[in-house]
């Protein structure tokens, strides 16, 4: 198992195993190119087993003191290793040298796998809301 960090787009094949893992991970979603080269100061961590994307985790500046951890998974064939454990591990440290000193992000409950896991992490649910689909959401903050 390997893990490395892009600080920009990765390279093709680490790019298209990124673009591939979210319909794996959130039923068939996907995630488009251009969202992810609107992002300021995009941070990409993945997790690779044999050349093969099966974990990630990217965020991005959400304003000068708050880093967002925008989306993250790992492929069904690789959870419950500690994967997505290491992967927020090593973005929180990442983005605290980086000289943010929070980090948020949104979940929801029916991701519970996921908001056990930042609550893990000691972030504080600070809010609540529904979206403009109906959806509710969990707003999540850490300081670091």
């Amino acid at each position: 198992m390997e893990y490395t960090y892009y600080q920009e787009t990765p390279e093709t094949d680490v790019l298209n195993g990124i673009m591939e893992l979210p319909k794996h991970v959130f039923e068939g979603a996907e995630l488009k190119l251009e969202e992810l080269t609107e992002k300021k100061n995009l941070l990409i961590f993945v997790a690779i087993d044999s050349k093969r994307v099966i974990g990630f985790k990217m965020g991005y500046e959400f304003n000068d003191h708050t880093f967002y951890s925008w989306l993250g998974g790992v492929h069904s064939d690789y959870r419950g290793k500690g994967i997505a454990s290491e992967l927020m591990h090593r973005q929180h440290e990442k983005i605290k040298s980086l000289g943010y000193p929070k980090v948020r992000t949104i979940s929801r409950n029916k991701r519970r796998a996921m908001l056990l896991l930042n609550i893990k992490f000691g972030f504080d649910v600070v809010e609540t809301f529904v979206s403009k689909k109906g959806t509710h959401k969990i707003v999540l903050e850490k300081e670091l």
